[in-house]
């Protein structure tokens, strides 16, 4: 017997020779949500994901879903200012921050800023999302993965500056109870004075979150969480176009914020998270869950908003000498509940001879949007060297939409073994939705209920025991609600869902060295415009046109990632090049054109490489293609790339690990136009930031 544990144990010793060198300083690992469904292994699955641990943002210096634009070439920017709300698109298509955002599996609403001060990760599906979600954008799902009790007792310090003022701390603790460790406790708590380099722009974030599990018996696990953040910060206005002139970045300064009248007051977030999930272990391998979480948001939206140029009869951008309307917006007390249900069973049947892994479930949520009356008045010119002064205008002279909206969701999964090396996948979902609007007056009162059954079917092939072929086919579907704009006939209104569909093929490897993906994918999803009404040429007055469903978009591109893992380093890469066309407007000017603000061509990448025994140093590059600033592509926003480096020393003191870092954003201090958003028919530009120091210490106890 001890002769057979020694032979086992010389060969386990054998294998690890061969593998490459790892440093391990954690002391527990984190599970991830599993956000596919099928709770297979990512290099397994026939679709793609990727899964970003709170240790690789921290090296990142990413504290907000806007920095994820930094570490995969599939996500982009969408309209991201400091001091608001992060937006994202996936694969060119902008997510949707009412449907598109999940914590730990369950709907979120991500109108508010959303703290990873107690994540453990961010996963991203990208492709059609219709199996995991009712109503969603078709370019994919985020994922926030709360942290959770570990099996061991940990505590971790982090306190960190940013060039500019940015002072921030946080704790980590965790720690098991009872006589036979059955109770686990994790408490997060994070504080941050934000002073960025960007002017105008002083606030604070604060977070606390605890989360506790009970380990009932074997079989049972109680597992329940609270969290509650708020920031409150001036937001960044953007820059525009200077007529139909695209401004030279490079004489731009990217610290002005133009959001900085005397009447300025910070856009404030309260958040309240809680969830409660109840796993069992059934007979024959069944597995059955019951998740609850409500999410209660509170926000005061202020900004001094660049809108326009009167002066030129120009409404699509600021005026070609620098000048530009200037509105006083304000919409305080708003509030976005969201309350959802989720109930699930898995394990295996044999039906037809073949073996089914199944999960059948259902998803009940409600969403509540309740308003206030708001001001979005004149108040002035401003400029974009930011001297303009203007009185406030803060009279509440227009009306809001109350909105509320119901899903319930039954939803079939179901991986069918057809042979040793080839699976078939698949996956419905039948939702039903009611929406209602109204106006904070009562008027325009609005209400429809829409059935809608999204499929998704995959198959994939293990060509060897490390590479896999798939090829899959999807729908999804999504709402939309008309921007509440005086100039929209059907302001504030929900409209019928529509339904988009994704084709993909893709080649997946994945090894203790290497993981990496190869894919083609082909997106058609339903466009909304605005289209003017008879008698009226534009949609520039009140009234004047209707949001409404209006031909096509057509994604079509390849993606190609690698995680590439070596003795002392590693290679975490990504590139995308991507075809956007418009598709069946009814303006046949727009068809065949690429839509405003989605690069062609992104890449970006993160290396490692260990220096000296404990000090590892990291580059980061990131490169954006050409872009177009408007819808007739007429004005092109050139391409940029930008490089970050840094440093991360390891060091043991006693029982304790000190890891210090130190880092450059934007290296050679590149100044061009990051993205090039259009909102409300307007074109709008955010700079990069500028070259930034900062610097953290993490103590691990």
């Amino acid at each position: 017997m001890l002769g057979a544990a020694a032979a086992l144990l010389a060969a386990q010793l054998a294998t690890a020779q061969t593998l490459p060198q790892v440093s391990v300083t954690g002391k527990a690992t984190e599970a991830a949500a599993g956000l596919a469904g099928f709770g297979d292994p990512p290099a397994r699955l026939p679709m793609q994901a990727v899964s970003l641990s709170a240790e690789r943002l921290a090296d990142s210096g990413i504290d907000q879903l806007s920095g994820l634009t930094r570490l995969d070439a599939s996500v982009s920017d969408s309209y991201n200012a400091i001091g608001y709300w992060s937006q994202l698109k996936v694969r060119g298509f902008d997510l949707d921050n009412r449907f598109n955002l999940r914590r730990d599996g369950l709907p979120i609403n991500g109108e508010t800023s959303l703290s990873l001060a107690n994540k453990a990760a961010v996963e991203v599906l990208k492709g059609s999302s219709g199996m995991q979600a009712g109503t969603s954008a078709p370019a994919g799902l985020v994922n926030l993965v709360v942290k959770r009790p570990l099996a061991d007792d940990a505590t971790t310090l982090v306190l960190g500056a940013i060039q500019g003022g940015t002072v921030e701390a946080s704790l980590d603790h965790s720690q098991r109870f009872g006589a036979n460790r059955e109770f686990g406790l994790r408490v997060n708590l994070a504080a941050a004075r934000l002073d960025p380099t960007l002017r105008s722009s002083k606030g604070n974030s604060h977070t606390a979150a605890l989360a506790a599990d009970w380990r009932v018996s074997p079989d049972t696990l109680v597992e329940a969480e609270v969290e509650f953040n708020r920031q409150a910060q001036p937001s960044q206005d953007g820059f525009s176009l200077l007529g139909n002139t695209l401004p030279d970045a490079r004489r731009i300064d990217p610290n002005i914020n133009l959001n900085n009248q005397p009447w300025t007051q910070p856009v404030v977030f309260d958040n309240t998270h809680a969830s409660l999930r109840l796993q069992q272990k059934l007979a024959g391998d069944w597995h059955a869950q019951a998740h609850f979480g409500i999410q209660r948001l509170r926000t005061d939206d202020r900004n001094a908003f660049g809108f326009g140029c009167t002066a030129e009869n120009n409404y699509t951008s600021y005026c070609s000498d620098g000048t530009f309307d200037l509105y006083d917006y304000r919409s305080e007390n708003e509030h976005r509940d969201t309350t959802s249900l989720d109930l699930s069973a898995s394990g295996p049947v044999q039906l037809a001879g073949l073996r089914h892994d199944l999960t059948v479930g259902g998803l009940t949520s409600q969403f509540k949007g309740r308003f206030q009356r708001l001001a979005y008045n004149y108040a002035g010119t401003g400029n974009i060297d930011g001297s303009a002064v203007t009185p406030p205008a803060p009279d509440l002279t227009g009306e809001n939409t109350n909105l509320t909206e119901r899903s319930n969701e039954l939803y079939l999964r179901d991986r069918v073994a057809l042979g040793a090396d080839t699976t078939a996948w698949l996956g419905l979902r039948h939702t039903r939705l009611h929406r209602e609007s109204v106006q904070t007056d009562g008027s325009q009162a609005t209400a429809y209920s829409q059935g809608i059954t999204t499929p998704w079917v995959a198959i994939s092939h293990a060509i060897t025991a490390d590479w896999l072929a798939y090829a899959s086919w999807g729908q999804g579907a999504e709402s939309e609600v008309t921007p509440n704009r005086p100039f929209y006939a059907n302001k504030g209104q929900a409209l019928p869902a529509l339904k988009s569909r994704q084709t993909e093929i893709g080649l997946k490897t994945g090894t203790q060295r290497v993981e990496g993906a190869l894919t083609l994918f082909d997106i058609r999803r339903p466009v909304w415009n605005d289209i003017a009404l008879p008698g009226f040429s534009d949609c520039t007055l009140d009234n004047s046109c209707e949001h409404r469903a209006d031909g096509y978009a057509r994604h079509r591109g390849i993606e190609a990632s690698a995680d590439l893992k070596w003795s002392g380093g590693g290679l975490f890469a990504s590139a995308q090049r991507l075809r956007a066309r418009r598709e069946s407007s009814a303006d046949a000017s727009l068809n065949g054109l690429t839509p405003p603000n989605t690069p062609q061509t992104t890449l970006k990448a993160q290396l490692r490489q260990d220096l000296l025994p404990g000090l590892q140093a990291l580059l980061g590059l990131q490169y954006e293609g050409r872009r177009y600033a408007t819808p007739d592509n007429g004005i092109p926003v050139p391409a940029w790339t930008v490089a970050d480096a840094g440093l991360r020393y390891t060091q043991g003191i006693g029982n304790q690990t000190w890891i210090w870092r130190a880092a450059l954003d934007n290296l050679s201090n590149r100044r061009a136009w990051r993205e090039s958003p259009w909102q409300f028919e307007h074109s709008y530009l955010y700079p990069l930031a500028p070259r930034t120091l900062r610097a953290s210490l993490e103590v691990r106890l």
